[in-house]
């Protein structure tokens, strides 16, 4: 059965001065969809989400709405004014009798309907506008960054939420695992053209670079041809001029074709170096405490942080990560307990608030101010990794224009400011990377970049991530803070740590010993509790298969690699290495098979 259009558009065109942001684009957006919606920062992502919404006028073409169809649209920045609390917002567009339906949300969102939106944070308004969305349950659901300022707890039952409803969405995230879960298209803008594949974003990284080598060989032969005409203009032109000017003239329509070519936008030149080695010991703290009046931050928490290591922080909203954070890097002191910090340390700090950018400067200011990167003397240039650079070159690194250098920092997307800061940390050596929520905002393509750079760097990282796949990518270790004090460091990434958090608790529930309870007669017997699949065992089973295959196929390249009877006397090192691994992937297979043989199994019981 066909499905009905909820919003097509046609033939729109967009200009905010300069080159147009879309020219006839077409669009159509059906019953069920479930869209991901990616592109560059600045791509118009945004932009096109509100003219779905109908928020942004067009130049031409036009925007038609299904039958009563109603479309719903979560805004990055929503304006709240006239509004007492986040709950009146958020229900404003409600029936009196169907309130409680932000009441159902804002407990998932973990936010407060009562809390007075003149001290809300940006996170609390943001959650306030997804929760309106939600609660209104229109046929068509527009998400601009849904899941920034939302801790893991909250993004799960987000993407339960959105997995369930029946209503079709279009989602704009940075969050990988997010819209791996949930899309099953994808519409991608680059340079003002939108395409759409009948695939989720799993499949858009293949199909996007894919477009790119074919673009790029259209247009290698483009100038090969432009290159041989031009050739034939010069040494064969003179001898047959008036029957050969319309060669003359589609050469210069080959030259005008290759000139109004968009160029791609590339990758910002990112770059990390590492200053002088600090010691091997980076970190070392012992029973630390911290609370803040009732609230207890930390108890008895004790970690040695080495050079090298990689190490996430993951917990709720609000359950004092920074916190943590700020008392390993000697920032705050605990209440109890000793940290000890390693020597020669070079501190870079990547802020969540991005404090240490004013949004009164222009970006030229914001880099030239810095005591850091001041130059001697010179108000356009800043110091780079110990060689001075002017700051309009250094920051086209970064992807910002001639015209953005002068513009305030204010006017910036919150992916831009990111990028800001991201150049003025890069600016420095350092050894020591905090990074507390960094990935808010970014494009996946500068995701990508930064997660490269920081698996190669020879420094420490200390990362605060909610970014899921983020974590799984750069983390060798992650620190859970699960409540009330408690901080359980565990091996490995975001996946890793779910596994070994169930282990955990299955050896926990086979060690305690069972209570004593009275004989019950046959009326008064409890019913028997049934065991169902949590969430999180939901996703996981969903995981195993894929992981599976993963570690056998390391597995096969490592036994590959020592069934060479040369490499022991040639490459001893490497021999021990490669032997180590295999090891350690054996066991991490055969914990894997165990691992999805009790999911499943319990999955069958259920």
């Amino acid at each position: 059965m066909a499905r009905a259009p909820l919003l097509q558009l046609s033939g729109i065109s967009l200009t905010f001065g300069g080159d147009p942001v879309f020219a006839g684009l077409d669009l159509v957006v059906e019953e069920g969809d479930r869209v991901a919606l990616v592109g560059r920062n600045g791509s118009g992502k945004s932009t096109l989400m509100k003219v779905m919404a109908g928020l942004v006028e067009v130049d031409q073409g036009t925007c038609v709405l299904g039958p009563s169809a109603s479309v719903g649209y979560m805004e990055q920045d929503p304006d709240m004014s006239g509004f007492e609390t986040l709950g009146d917002f958020a229900s404003s567009g409600l029936d009196p009798s169907e309130t409680y339906r932000v009441d159902m949300v804002a407990e998932g969102l973990k936010f407060d309907p009562y809390g007075p939106i003149a001290t809300a944070s940006g996170g609390e308004r943001r959650r306030a506008a997804l929760a309106k969305l939600l609660a209104e349950a229109p046929e068509l659901m527009l998400l601009d960054e849904p899941t920034n300022h939302l801790d893991i707890e909250a993004i799960a039952w987000l993407e339960e939420e959105l997995r369930q409803t029946k209503a079709a969405f279009v989602l704009i995230s940075h969050d990988r695992a997010f819209l791996n879960h949930l899309t099953r298209a994808t519409l991608w803008i680059d340079r003002g053209q939108v395409r759409r594949q009948e695939k989720g974003f799993e499949a858009f990284e293949d199909w996007r670079d894919k477009v790119i080598e074919e673009e790029d060989m259209q247009r290698h032969k483009l100038d090969r041809k432009i290159k041989a005409e031009a050739r034939w203009a010069v040494e064969g032109i003179s001898a047959r001029r008036k029957r050969n000017m319309g060669r003359v003239r589609a050469l210069h329509d080959l030259r005008a074709e290759r000139a109004g070519q968009i160029r791609r936008q590339g990758t910002a030149a990112m770059a990390l170096e590492v200053g002088e080695k600090s010691g091997k010991r980076v970190v070392e703290a012992e029973a630390i405490t911290k609370s803040f009046g009732d609230k207890q931050i930390v108890r008895d928490f004790s970690i040695k942080i080495a050079r090298g290591d990689r190490v996430a922080f993951v917990g709720p909203n609000g359950i004092g990560k920074t916190t943590l954070l700020k008392m390993l890097t000697g920032e705050l002191a605990p209440d109890s307990g000793t940290v000890k910090l390693g020597t020669k340390l070079e501190m870079a700090i990547f802020d969540q608030a991005r404090s240490n950018i004013r949004e009164d400067l222009t970006l030229w200011e914001a880099m030239t101010s810095d005591k850091d990167l001041r130059v001697s003397g010179k108000a356009d240039q800043v110091m780079v990794r110990g060689t001075p650079k002017h700051v309009v070159g250094y920051l086209k690194e970064f992807l910002f224009t001639d015209a953005q250098a002068r513009a305030p920092v204010a006017s910036l997307s919150g992916g831009e400011k990111a990028r800001l800061l991201l150049a003025k940390i890069m600016a420095q050596p350092s050894n020591l990377l905090v990074l507390d929520e960094p990935t808010n905002d970014l494009d996946i393509e500068t995701l990508d970049l930064l997660q490269e750079l920081l698996t190669d760097f020879d420094g420490t990282v200390l990362l605060v991530s909610h970014d899921r796949d983020f974590i799984d990518r750069v983390a060798t270790q992650t620190i859970a803070m699960e409540g009330q004090g408690v901080v359980t460091a565990y091996a490995g990434g975001w996946t890793d740590y779910l596994s070994q958090r169930g282990e955990k608790v299955r050896e926990t529930a086979k060690h305690t010993p069972a209570k004593a309870t009275a004989p019950q007669t046959a009326t008064s017997e409890a019913p028997k509790a049934k065991d169902v699949l949590s969430f999180t065992e939901k996703h996981r089973l969903e995981a195993l298969p894929a992981e599976i295959s993963r570690i056998e196929a390391e597995i096969a390249k490592l036994s590959e690699l020592l069934s060479d009877p040369e490499l022991f006397s040639r490459e001893p090192v490497k021999f021990n290495k490669a032997t180590q691994m295999l090891t350690e992937r054996q066991n991490a297979l055969s914990q894997a098979e165990e691992e999805w043989l009790r999911l499943e199994e319990k999955a069958a019981a259920s």
